[in-house]
């Protein structure tokens, strides 16, 4: 009997569940999908429970529709949405719903990280305490709702609490516990002084583990809940942008990936801790033992294409979009578009800053607008790249995964701006590879991850820039990098006028 590994990725929107063999093969996968709630502006949660309910009912799927025998499932992990704040009471029961990554409540408390520690927090945390992290979301919630916060013992991530449905075990790997900025990132341990900073119980903090490591077991109830076998070994996993990382094969430091789903990431493999972006550039354990990844993220990138879409394509499909695209032209016309729609993480730490166009005319078309998302989302990319640069860390291949890994026209504009090569991959479920890979080294199928990719990370299509491209794009570049200074106050006034007036 074949043997497999189910990597979950849980999302922001559903969660994949793939069943994958010994060489890297998906054999089946199936989805479910839960909602998102916007309970105020700047405010995203969801329900824990849904993720769970979710996940078992993609599991379920996998065992009946495609017939994935129980007993031919080695052990299971997962990749997961980051930052997202789940808070347990003394029984491990929910409080509140989960604060998620793209929550920009937290500005108050961001500020009070700032002012209380200053650099000193840079540190240990080797980042700045963006609002989307999980430490914002904390204090948030020990200033607004202190009758949760009496009752809060525990904190986890989300792929943490669903794991923890599933074995009865809490804790959570050290790639997620970065996330948190509440990790020292050189005593690899939760910051006593963070903690006794801000008045945070040191006790809040969950178990660590390294993300192959051995979380527990499913439990009896889980596995009359979900079908799988009872006693079947579980796996602590990573957030997601570690998973996808080992997913698309970046254990080097001359490939850098580029990642667009509803935000999209610039992520570079680091092996040194100490590498310092001046705080610019996320800085987080890698999902594997002793390495390092940096990050930036551009908050609305995919997301930037999916309301365009829904606002001025809702009856159409993206395909049918992207053809527009193709028949404007290299800089869509002289139309430029910053993807600012719910504030910037990097290199713009400005939650009030907002999309625009800029440059429309009376000739613009429907797909000139669509060329100039595609565009601009590349753009945010390239300022992130360009962190790189300006610290002589050089790389000469992009890995492109998501939704900019779909379109021939999206790679080259790609390999176009970077102006470096831009490889697609033959299997771009990227995060569930990558957990499943943590299940595989965990399991002792592979001794390590260098020789597990060579079996899981295939390339598929290479794009090479046109040097031609490359030149128009630099020019246009230039003026993009100037956009942000230019409307930063207009933005921040209109948001102003926004709350005043709603």
């Amino acid at each position: 009997m074949e043997k497999y590994v189910l990597g979950v990725d849980l999302g922001t929107s559903a969660v994949k569940v793939a069943a994958i063999t010994k060489n890297g093969i998906i054999a089946a996968q199936q989805s479910s999908s839960y909602p998102l709630s916007h309970p105020q502006v700047g405010f995203s949660e969801q329900d824990p429970q849904d993720w769970v309910t979710g996940t078992t009912a993609a599991i379920h799927k996998l065992l009946t529709q495609d017939h994935i025998a129980p007993t031919a499932i080695a052990g299971l992990s997962f990749s997961g949405q980051m930052h997202g704040l789940v808070l347990l009471d003394h029984n491990n029961q929910v409080l509140r719903p989960a604060i998620l990554w793209d929550d920009t409540r937290t500005s108050k408390q961001r500020q009070e990280v700032e002012t209380k520690m200053g650099h000193k927090f840079i540190q240990i945390t080797h980042n700045q305490p963006l609002e989307g992290f999980t430490l914002p979301k904390l204090l948030w919630v020990q200033e607004n709702e202190p009758e949760i916060w009496q009752q809060a013992t525990t904190f986890l991530l989300p792929k943490d609490y669903v794991r923890y449905c599933m074995t009865g075990k809490l804790a959570t790997d050290y790639s997620d516990a970065t996330g948190t900025v509440m990790l020292d990132i050189d005593t690899q341990s939760w910051s006593k002084e963070i903690c006794d900073t801000f008045n945070i119980p040191l006790s809040i903090c969950p178990p660590l583990l390294h993300s192959s490591e051995l979380a527990g077991h499913i439990t009896d109830a889980y596995a009359k809940t979900s079908g799988l076998q009872a006693n079947m070994p579980v796996f602590a996993g990573a957030a997601d942008n570690a998973a996808s990382a080992l997913g698309a094969g970046i254990l080097q430091t001359n490939t850098v990936l580029s990642s667009i789903g509803t935000s999209g990431v610039v992520l570079k493999y680091e092996s040194n801790a100490q590498t310092n972006y001046q705080e610019v550039l996320q800085f987080e354990d890698h999902a594997i033992n002793d390495a390092y990844y940096s990050m930036g993220v551009t908050l609305a990138a995919g997301d930037s294409l999916n309301w365009f879409k829904k606002t001025f394509y809702p009856q159409t499909d993206f395909s049918q979009m992207i053809q527009d695209a193709e028949h404007s032209t290299l800089g869509a016309h002289g139309l430029l578009y910053t993807p600012y729609l719910i504030g910037e993480r990097a290199p713009y730490a400005d939650a009030k800053i907002r999309g625009s166009f800029i440059g429309v005319d009376s000739s613009h078309v429907r797909g000139d607008f669509v060329r100039a998302v595609l565009e601009g989302i590349i753009f945010s990319f390239e300022d992130l790249m360009q962190i790189y640069a300006s610290h002589n860390n050089m790389f000469d291949t992009v890995i492109s995964i998501g939704g900019g890994a779909k379109s021939p026209l999206w790679l080259q504009i790609q390999a176009d701006i970077f102006n470096k090569k831009v490889v697609s991959l033959a299997n771009e479920q990227t995060a569930s590879l990558g957990a499943a890979m943590l299940a595989t080294v965990g399991l002792g199928w592979y001794p390590d991850f260098i020789s597990c990719t060579k079996n899981f990370v295939k390339v598929k299509t290479t794009y090479n820039p046109i040097p031609e491209h490359v030149s128009q794009y630099h020019e246009l570049y230039a003026i993009y990098h100037q956009i942000y200074s230019q409307t930063k106050d207009l933005s921040s006034r209109l948001i102003d006028f926004r709350q005043k007036n709603k």
